[in-house]
Protein backbone atom coordinates (compact mmCIF):
# COMPACT_ATOMS: atom_id res chain seq x y z
CA UNK A 1 0.00 0.00 0.00
CA UNK A 2 1.31 3.29 -0.91
CA UNK A 3 1.78 6.18 1.44
CA UNK A 4 -0.36 8.71 -0.34
CA UNK A 5 -2.82 5.93 -0.21
CA UNK A 6 -2.69 6.20 3.97
CA UNK A 7 -2.86 9.28 3.64
CA UNK A 8 -6.27 9.53 2.04
CA UNK A 9 -7.98 7.08 4.42
CA UNK A 10 -5.96 7.95 7.36
CA UNK A 11 -3.08 6.14 8.86
CA UNK A 12 -2.67 3.15 10.50
CA UNK A 13 -1.90 2.67 14.21
CA UNK A 14 -1.35 -1.24 13.89
CA UNK A 15 0.22 -2.96 11.14
CA UNK A 16 -1.04 -5.43 8.35
CA UNK A 17 -0.97 -7.76 10.67
CA UNK A 18 -2.85 -6.33 13.60
CA UNK A 19 0.00 -5.51 15.59
CA UNK A 20 0.68 -1.81 17.08
CA UNK A 21 3.36 -0.22 14.72
CA UNK A 22 4.29 3.22 16.56
CA UNK A 23 7.52 3.63 15.06
CA UNK A 24 5.50 3.75 11.61
CA UNK A 25 2.47 5.66 12.37
CA UNK A 26 4.51 8.56 14.05
CA UNK A 27 6.88 8.26 10.33
CA UNK A 28 3.69 8.75 8.71
CA UNK A 29 2.01 11.33 10.32
CA UNK A 30 5.52 13.31 10.15
CA UNK A 31 5.42 12.82 6.26
CA UNK A 32 1.67 14.28 6.23
CA UNK A 33 2.62 17.34 8.42
CA UNK A 34 5.33 17.97 6.10
CA UNK A 35 2.97 17.67 2.97
CA UNK A 36 0.09 19.40 3.97
CA UNK A 37 1.20 21.40 7.28
CA UNK A 38 -0.79 21.76 10.72
CA UNK A 39 -4.85 22.87 10.10
CA UNK A 40 -6.58 23.68 12.58
CA UNK A 41 -10.43 22.65 12.56
CA UNK A 42 -12.73 26.38 12.03
CA UNK A 43 -16.60 26.67 12.70
CA UNK A 44 -17.89 28.66 9.75
CA UNK A 45 -20.55 31.21 11.29
CA UNK A 46 -22.34 32.42 8.27
CA UNK A 47 -26.40 32.97 7.69
CA UNK A 48 -28.65 30.23 6.02
CA UNK A 49 -32.02 31.32 6.34
CA UNK A 50 -33.32 34.58 4.41
CA UNK A 51 -32.12 34.16 0.54
CA UNK A 52 -30.91 30.42 1.19
CA UNK A 53 -29.19 30.35 -2.27
CA UNK A 54 -26.97 33.22 -2.06
CA UNK A 55 -26.29 32.15 1.74
CA UNK A 56 -25.44 29.46 0.07
CA UNK A 57 -23.04 30.38 -2.00
CA UNK A 58 -21.39 32.65 0.23
CA UNK A 59 -21.07 29.48 2.78
CA UNK A 60 -18.89 28.20 -0.05
CA UNK A 61 -16.91 30.98 -0.46
CA UNK A 62 -16.03 31.28 3.11
CA UNK A 63 -15.21 27.91 3.05
CA UNK A 64 -12.92 27.98 0.20
CA UNK A 65 -11.40 31.37 1.92
CA UNK A 66 -10.46 28.95 4.70
CA UNK A 67 -9.08 26.23 3.52
CA UNK A 68 -6.79 28.84 1.20
CA UNK A 69 -5.92 30.24 5.04
CA UNK A 70 -4.69 26.51 5.41
CA UNK A 71 -8.12 25.98 8.06
CA UNK A 72 -10.62 23.01 7.72
CA UNK A 73 -13.93 24.56 7.21
CA UNK A 74 -16.69 22.81 8.96
CA UNK A 75 -20.06 24.76 7.62
CA UNK A 76 -22.87 22.71 9.43
CA UNK A 77 -25.33 24.72 7.44
CA UNK A 78 -24.03 23.59 4.29
CA UNK A 79 -24.16 19.65 5.54
CA UNK A 80 -27.51 19.56 7.73
CA UNK A 81 -30.14 20.81 4.75
CA UNK A 82 -29.29 18.65 2.33
CA UNK A 83 -31.39 15.76 4.96
CA UNK A 84 -32.79 17.90 7.53
CA UNK A 85 -35.77 20.67 7.02
CA UNK A 86 -34.46 23.99 8.20
CA UNK A 87 -38.31 24.97 8.10
CA UNK A 88 -39.38 22.18 10.67
CA UNK A 89 -38.68 23.63 13.84
CA UNK A 90 -37.88 20.45 15.60
CA UNK A 91 -35.56 19.26 12.67
CA UNK A 92 -33.76 22.96 13.19
CA UNK A 93 -33.49 22.40 16.85
CA UNK A 94 -32.07 19.29 16.53
CA UNK A 95 -29.69 20.74 13.75
CA UNK A 96 -28.98 23.45 16.10
CA UNK A 97 -27.85 21.02 18.85
CA UNK A 98 -25.66 18.80 16.71
CA UNK A 99 -23.80 21.78 15.05
CA UNK A 100 -23.05 22.98 19.12
CA UNK A 101 -21.61 19.56 19.39
CA UNK A 102 -19.38 20.03 16.57
CA UNK A 103 -18.32 23.43 17.60
CA UNK A 104 -16.90 22.32 20.37
CA UNK A 105 -14.38 20.00 18.85
CA UNK A 106 -13.11 23.44 16.57
CA UNK A 107 -10.39 25.93 17.62
CA UNK A 108 -12.02 28.75 16.38
CA UNK A 109 -15.19 30.20 15.26
CA UNK A 110 -14.93 31.99 12.19
CA UNK A 111 -18.09 34.80 11.66
CA UNK A 112 -19.06 36.84 9.12
CA UNK A 113 -20.62 40.04 10.13
CA UNK A 114 -22.31 41.10 6.88
CA UNK A 115 -25.80 40.15 7.95
CA UNK A 116 -26.01 38.49 11.72
CA UNK A 117 -28.83 35.80 11.87
CA UNK A 118 -30.61 34.38 15.43
CA UNK A 119 -29.06 31.15 14.35
CA UNK A 120 -25.57 32.92 14.19
CA UNK A 121 -25.86 34.87 17.00
CA UNK A 122 -26.67 31.47 19.19
CA UNK A 123 -23.29 29.70 17.48
CA UNK A 124 -21.26 33.23 18.48
CA UNK A 125 -22.91 33.06 22.08
CA UNK A 126 -21.90 29.24 22.55
CA UNK A 127 -18.39 30.00 21.44
CA UNK A 128 -17.93 32.46 24.14
CA UNK A 129 -19.76 29.85 26.85
CA UNK A 130 -17.35 27.32 25.73
CA UNK A 131 -14.00 29.59 25.40
CA UNK A 132 -13.82 28.92 22.08
CA UNK A 133 -11.86 32.19 20.37
CA UNK A 134 -14.16 34.07 17.41
CA UNK A 135 -12.48 35.96 14.22
CA UNK A 136 -15.29 38.43 12.66
CA UNK A 137 -14.58 39.08 8.54
CA UNK A 138 -16.76 41.22 6.24
CA UNK A 139 -17.84 41.07 3.05
CA UNK A 140 -14.22 40.82 1.42
CA UNK A 141 -13.33 38.07 4.06
CA UNK A 142 -10.99 40.84 5.79
CA UNK A 143 -10.65 40.36 9.30
CA UNK A 144 -12.50 43.21 11.39
CA UNK A 145 -11.87 43.93 15.19
CA UNK A 146 -15.28 44.85 16.63
CA UNK A 147 -15.39 47.34 19.40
Amino acid sequence: MSTTVLLDIGIPRKNIEGYPDPTCYKALKEIQRAEYGYRPLVYICSPYSGDVEANVELARRFCSFAVAARQIPLAPHLHYPQFMDDTDPDGRELAMFMGRILLSKCEQLWAYIGRVSAGMRAEIDWAHQMDIPIRFFDADFQEVHPA
